[in-house]
């Protein structure tokens, strides 16, 4: 029975490698996977266990017992992750991501590029890479009209939000993953992970800064520029980002899990936004002159907007990766793993350079019920790093690079030849700099 349930997430796991090529979006081979895989569980009557971390052994459970506990931890991160995408959608209602534009004044593309690859950095940690992704390509083409030079920083944008969203618990989705299962906390995570993803976005940058692609000047246009500015963009820009970094200090104060802090956050810019539209402060629509009012309402506008399917995507693969988990296959994986590569170092290595291949929330998700190091080991900081950065050697190893790739129809192998060299360079770089980072800390 073992293997037919590998088969199935093996099968689910391609389908979800090969969404592009096959045209099924991934959330649903991830949730039939997630359905079937506890289905056999259930009706053979398989022994589950849930992972005792202390002792590091298997503890024998019931299922409606395991399910409910893993259904908890994945609402945990699918509510932060609801909240954190209203904030900015709300942001963008008041169109205050153009606030950003205002700070580009050059026409150098070697500056040009560093005032991106820094914005990336910055904004990634704050909300996520794949938001910081969509923002600033956004404003790269109402600034640069040449679509072969825009390529060139789509391609180290996407390294460089990757490598900001590695260090902050906020900052990605396989981060956020292991600081709500409390693998990693807020200050050690920084303290470990800065400055490898400085190193990690420092070094590609620099070395790209030097090619023929970034010498001279860019056109600018100023007769296309039309874009009309909201009188509270830059307040609610400001606000939501705010907001969005007073979560992990909720968190440190309160000691409650950390959609507690992000739902008060949302409340709070909720409540502005809907003073700054003149809209009745109503975020459900429940009869006619509510939804009338609603119809309006900047918060009921960007609910409507959140992506859903990525929602959705989410629940599947960790409940399905959950069900491996409970079988206690993910944790005698980890002692044959352990066994054969002794070298943890090499192991999680390994693990960034299969991110850049399948999607790396699977991939954390497993090494969660794989590893039983206690909180804030390096071991957990290092999963963090490879796979937030990993995934920036192909365009498809990423939220950010797959979101890119979309917006700006990069070619798969034009990234390949052109921009996974300086994503190589720089995921090594960084993972060297970790381990010797790791030396003075520990």
């Amino acid at each position: 029975m073992e293997i037919v349930l590998v088969s199935i997430f093996v099968l689910g796991y391609l389908a979800i490698t090969l969404e592009h090529s096959l045209k099924v979006d991934k959330l649903i081979p991830a949730l039939a996977m997630m359905a079937i895989l506890w289905a056999l569980i259930a009706l053979n009557h398989l022994p589950v266990f849930e992972v005792d971390t202390a002792l590091k052994k298997l503890v024998p459970t019931h299922i409606d017992e395991i399910l409910l506990h893993h259904l908890g931890k994945t609402a945990e991160i699918i509510i932060f992750l609801l909240g954190a995408m209203t904030i900015v959608e709300i942001i963008d209602y008041f169109n205050g991501f153009s606030t950003i534009k205002s700070f580009i004044k050059t026409k150098s593309k070697k500056s040009l590029l560093w005032i991106f690859a820094t914005l990336a950095f910055i904004l990634s940690a704050i909300i996520d890479n794949l938001t910081a992704t969509i923002v600033l390509i956004t404003i790269l083409q109402k600034v640069i009209s040449d679509r072969d030079t825009r390529l060139w920083f789509a391609g180290l944008i996407i390294i460089a939000a990757n490598a900001g969203g590695a260090w902050s618990p906020i900052g990605d989705v396989t981060t956020t993953m292991l600081w709500i299962a409390d693998k990693v906390t807020t200050l050690n995570l920084i303290k470990f992970l800065l400055i490898p993803s400085l190193v990690c976005v420092i070094v590609p940058v620099l070395v790209a800064s030097m090619l023929p692609a970034f010498k001279g000047e860019i056109e600018i246009d100023e007769s296309e520029d039309t874009e009309t500015i909201h009188k509270y963009g830059s307040t609610m820009l400001y606000l939501g980002l705010t907001a969005i970094v007073f979560v992990p200090v909720f968190k440190t104060i309160t000691h409650l899990p950390p959609y507690v802090g992000m739902m008060f956050s949302l409340a709070i810019v909720s409540t502005f936004a809907e003073i700054f539209s003149a809209a009745k402060i109503n975020i459900t629509s429940i009869d006619a002159e509510s939804d009338s009012a609603s119809h309006h309402s900047p918060v009921h506008k960007s609910l409507s907007k959140i992506e859903l399917p990525s929602i959705l995507f989410f629940l599947g693969i960790l409940l399905a990766v959950a069900a491996l988990e409970s079988l206690g296959m993910l944790f005698a994986f980890a002692e044959t793993l352990n066994t054969t590569i002794p070298n943890t170092d090499i192991v999680i290595m390994l693990l960034g350079f299969g991110s850049a291949v399948i999607d790396n929330v699977p991939l954390v998700a497993a090494s969660i019920g794989m590893f039983s190091e206690p909180t804030d080991s390096p071991l957990w900081h290092f999963i963090a790093f490879s796979a937030g950065t990993g995934g920036s050697m192909l365009i498809i190893g990423s939220a950010a690079g797959v979101v890119a790739m979309g917006m700006e129809k990069i070619d798969f192998f034009w990234y390949f030849k052109k921009i996974s060299w300086l994503a190589l360079i720089g995921f090594i770089s960084g993972s060297i700099t970790f381990m010797l980072l790791r030396e003075f800390i520990a």
